[in-house]
């Protein structure tokens, strides 16, 4: 057999090795993702919502060729993104990456979806120039679309793809209440936990006057810092809500405190004998941290006066989270604002499965009785000796009724609206959450968007609805490095310096002496 035969059946083989090899990867489908966090690989909650499509799903992506860093990076990971979820939808989803760039109509188009320009500084003939760009998605399904206005904030980009997804496919929104009529926090003074329940649910107040039970079409009922003592016909609503399947997270504060008066008073707002029926209780108790937020003081130095930041142990932030728990997961720390602590040793005499979702460091205490909260005194080792101290739970198991063994008593407003003969005195299926503190949810005090989240994912497992939860809290954020001493900084950069130029020297040397190997080897022979 000549040559030439013999290499065009070396390229046949190998042609046929890879149609092989093809037909089995269509087949047997594996991706692999080698970061740390896995931030190219979706989570098993948005691969379960894309393959679970039962009709196509388009994706439109309206973005502006040629942008610079790092407008350019967020479409590349836009399209690895879309990717993944075409290659989990067995052919339903869909997607197109357009290129606006001189087309009007398509610009138009962009924005009749919800895409509108935007703009961004570009370097052009050694000029910084702000140009228009269209950096958006919008989600088709049936007749409905959804947006996302502009592609920005790539850690939650898989979040936003499906939660658009569950958006368009879910038949109805469920619904989530807010508590209202006992001086609870506006939902104004709570944009960021009412942004963030609004994009999944239907959030609505619910109002008690009367004697109005809780609707049955609420999934679940936030309590959020009541000032105002609840009735005990009121209790009863929450409590028979709750036997009947409902779910509640209780928001509760039991010392409210005033910083321009640097004093706090115990808050009554007869919620105790409710929870204690549910294995859980609040402390009347104001709980400190050595890890906590600064604060702003006046101090004086001679004749001057000048603010500065000092340490305030009574506003914890909290990062001790359930590394088994899902509703915590890769959680950012919690601000908390004045904080009571659980006890959590009721639960186990009721056989309810408590879970200890949040605490304090290993530094930290607790001020019971009296409430003195001046920023400017003096903190003691001593005050810092009860370590992890429960801030959030959860709690499941067969509850029982607060009102098994007796019926509330009613006013002249609520006489005869009531019927209690259909109590129900206790429930195998529901769950409550309890935190120690009303307002960390409070846009004035520790509303930011990571408590917000926190709150979010508490509610998403009220609702058993944690899907989304899983994709929300994913720690894909960049990775900062390790800290190292100053030593070791040091020797690092002296070998960094001398090895390449040492390593270069030892390549000259070795082909030197090679050289001379060589030489004398031809000499001998001739």
């Amino acid at each position: 057999m000549n040559t030439k035969n013999q290499t065009l059946m070396r390229v046949a083989l190998i042609v046929g090795i890879l149609i092989f090899i093809n037909i089995i990867s269509i087949r047997i489908f594996k991706r692999m993702d080698l970061t740390e966090s896995k931030a190219y690989t979706l989570s098993d909650a948005s691969k379960n919502l894309v393959k679970n499509l039962d009709d196509k799903f388009i994706a439109k992506a309206y973005f502006t060729s040629d942008l610079p860093a790092p407008y350019n990076n967020n479409r590349r990971y836009l399209q690895d993104q879309l990717d993944e979820y075409r290659a989990y939808s067995h052919g339903n989803f869909q997607y197109e990456i357009i290129d606006p760039s001189g087309k009007e109509d398509l610009v138009k188009e962009a924005q009749k979806y919800g895409v509108p320009e935007v703009q961004v500084q570009v370097v052009k003939e050694d000029k910084m120039q702000i140009e228009k760009a269209l950096m958006g998605v919008v989600f088709l399904y049936g007749d409905k679309k959804e947006a996302i206005p502009v592609v920005q904030k790539l850690d939650q980009l898989e979040y936003d793809i499906s939660l658009n997804i569950k958006k368009l496919t879910q038949k109805e929104q469920k619904k989530v209440g807010i508590l209202s009529g006992h001086d609870e926090p506006t939902s104004d003074k709570m944009k960021e936990l009412n942004q963030l329940l609004s994009e999944q649910y239907e959030v609505q107040p619910v109002s008690l006057t009367n004697g109005a039970a809780i609707p049955n079409d609420i999934a679940a009922l936030l309590v959020i810092a009541p000032k105002t003592k609840l009735q005990d016909w009121e209790l009863y609503l929450i409590d028979q809500y709750i036997m009947k399947g409902g779910k509640v997270a209780f928001f509760v504060n039991k010392v409210t405190a005033n910083l321009q008066q640097q004093f706090g008073q115990e808050l009554d707002v007869n919620m105790d004998k409710l929870l204690e029926s549910y294995g859980v209780r609040v402390n009347t108790d104001m709980v400190r941290d050595a890890r906590c937020a600064n604060i702003t003081v006046q101090q004086q130095a001679g004749f001057m006066m000048f603010n500065t930041q000092v340490p305030f142990p009574y506003l914890p932030i909290a990062s001790e989270f359930n590394p088994k728990n899902i509703i915590v997961k890769n959680l950012q720390p919690v601000l908390f604002y004045f904080v009571s602590s659980i006890d959590t040793s009721l639960a186990a005499k009721k056989n309810l499965a408590l879970e200890v979702l949040v605490s304090t460091s290993n530094q930290s205490g607790r001020m019971q009785n009296v409430f003195p909260i001046n920023p400017n005194m003096q903190f003691t080792k001593d005050m810092f000796k009860e370590p992890h101290l429960p801030l959030a739970v959860t709690v499941e198991g067969n509850l029982t009724s607060a009102f098994e063994s007796s019926n509330p008593q009613l006013d002249s407003a609520t006489q005869g609206k009531i019927d209690f003969s259909q109590k129900v005195t206790s429930s195998s299926k529901s769950r409550i959450v309890v935190v120690g503190d009303g307002d960390f949810v409070v846009n004035e005090t520790g509303g930011s968007a990571t408590n917000a989240l926190f709150a979010g994912n508490l509610v998403d497992w009220l609702i058993d609805d944690v899907g989304l939860t899983t994709i929300r809290s994913r720690d894909t954020g960049n990775k900062p490095l390790d800290e190292v001493e100053a030593g070791t900084k040091a020797m690092v950069k002296g070998i960094n310096l001398a090895v390449p130029p040492l390593l270069i020297i030892l390549f000259g040397v070795v082909r030197w002496r090679m050289k001379i190997m060589r030489r004398k080897r031809l000499e001998m022979a001739a």
